[in-house]
């Protein structure tokens, strides 16, 4: 039997040391992408029997090119850069890393919480340039009372919830289909969009990107929250639509946003988001730890190991693939 060849589209760390580690026993090739762009992709899938991929695109007509390949692997969690109902249709499975940076995004979103909540950007840049003025910071509520809304309950969402939960704030939570028992007695469980968004001191976004939610907070549901409300988005930039965030935060619909992804990134010199001082931003760092990326790699490479063995992959995420007379993941 020929070595594997494991097609790597780009990744965000320094070495492939970890999956180099993961796949030496196996013998295995790991083509790495130079540009990660459909042309070249396209060329090197030809011989892949595998693809990992972090941020580029794996397109339809990357995974048509593909014919060896039995499985492509998110170095994440979102799959919004994987053309799935495609790689089903070709009975290529896919997978995905669902608890990675559970801990890290939810430190995060609370670090960007308490950075506002006590004005640490305001007081930091003022200090440095010589004004000690507590002033600066204006009226400062208690954070212990107030409500933190989050739109979508994944694991990352219930991480921030039992985090915020302990600093005493109330939790809401909506999905469109989320039951009481979910959320616990730690908060409250609504489908209620309009509830949330009017009701929150603190709106945070954790949702995939997908048709239904791309634009998902534009000007008609920042106009729903509250004027001294803060938006927070970890998940993809273009749940947002970012003109209209521009006009609420000028305008002063909202108070503020706390932004580690943007539509476009990074973002372009004279971006108005970039300008703009009621605006957090940190460049989609939220997922960055030492241990976390290890694990991602790790992970994200064992899947394949797996799959390429015969064996069910720990995080298939379209396992309809499995029935399929021309599935390419022939399970031992």
């Amino acid at each position: 039997m020929k070595p594997w060849k494991v097609l790597i589209t780009d990744y965000a760390w320094p070495t492939l040391a970890v999956e180099a580690g993961v796949f030496e026993p196996y013998g295995a090739e790991l083509i790495v992408a130079q540009t990660g762009d459909e042309p070249e992709l396209i060329e090197l899938a030809r011989e892949a029997d595998a693809i990992l991929t972090c941020w580029k695109r794996v397109t339809p007509a990357v995974l048509a090119a593909a014919p060896r390949c039995r499985m492509v692997s998110r170095y994440g969690i979102g799959l919004d850069n994987i053309a799935v109902d495609v790689a089903t249709q070709l009975g290529i499975a896919v997978t995905n890393v669902p608890n990675f940076c559970r801990d890290e995004v939810s430190d995060h979103v609370m670090a960007l919480i308490l950075a506002w909540a006590r004005r640490i950007v305001t007081f930091s840049n003022a200090t440095r340039r010589g004004v000690w003025d507590l002033g600066m910071g204006g009226a400062i509520p208690r954070l212990r009372g107030q409500t933190l809304g989050l739109i979508g309950y994944g694991n990352l969402a219930r991480a921030v919830a039992h985090k915020a939960h302990a600093f005493g704030m109330k939790i809401i939570a909506c999905t469109p289909r989320l039951t009481a028992d979910e959320v616990g007695s730690i908060g409250v469980a609504t489908t209620d969009l309009h509830r949330l968004l009017h009701e929150s001191d603190y709106v945070s976004l954790h949702v995939p990107l997908t048709t239904e939610t791309r634009g998902l907070i534009n000007a008609e549901r920042l106009r729903q929250m509250k004027p001294s409300a803060l938006l927070i988005n970890t998940a993809r930039g273009a749940v947002i639509d970012e003109e209209a965030l521009v006009v609420s935060l000028r305008e002063g619909w909202i108070a503020g946003a706390a932004l580690d992804v943007l539509e476009e990134e990074p973002p372009p010199p004279g971006h108005p988001l970039t300008q703009l001082e009621n605006v957090i931003l940190t460049p989609h760092a939220a997922f960055y730890s030492m241990a976390a990326i290890d694990e991602l790699a790790r992970t994200a490479a064992t899947q394949v190991v797996q799959g390429l063995r015969g064996g069910r992959p720990d995080n298939l995420v379209n396992p309809a693939v499995l029935a399929m007379p021309h599935s390419r993941l022939a399970l031992g």
